[in-house]
């Protein structure tokens, strides 16, 4: 299950009401939490031992639905990371807007030196309803 970050339902209903444009990212990244992110995006992101967030791409929802086109791989750990529990899709490679927020199925992986998360495509689903 996924949820809107405060900053997009803002954004959305400004766009759909007529109040403000919003112009789409060009590019969205997925970042990485070993707990929950918020809708007010607090800072639980992961950081240092060569993480960062990666570029991915989604296909054209359907049925409120919509999943990741490709692999996304991030850089092998050069230290731990923790047991890695909640995925954020943001509007930018570092800092900005939490766009959308969720929990990966399977109660997390640990992450250990030298280990590569990897998700498949088609394994990150983003919902709405």
């Amino acid at each position: 299950m996924s949820s809107l970050s405060d900053y997009a339902e803002n954004k959305l209903l400004d766009h759909l009401l007529g109040t403000a444009a919003y112009t789409a990212p060009t590019t969205v990244y997925i970042g990485l939490a070993t707990q929950s992110f918020t809708d007010a995006n607090s800072s639980v992101e992961i950081s240092g031992n060569n993480y960062a967030r990666k570029a991915i791409a989604f296909d054209s929802a359907a049925s409120g639905a919509t999943d990741n086109t490709s692999a996304v791989e991030f850089n092998a750990a050069t230290g731990t990371w923790g047991t890695i529990t909640h995925f954020g899709i943001f509007d930018a490679s570092a800092g900005n807007n939490l766009l959308v927020h969720g929990a990966f199925t399977g109660g997390g992986k640990a992450i250990a030196s030298g280990d590569v998360l990897k998700i498949d495509a088609g394994d990150l689903d983003i919902t709405a309803d």
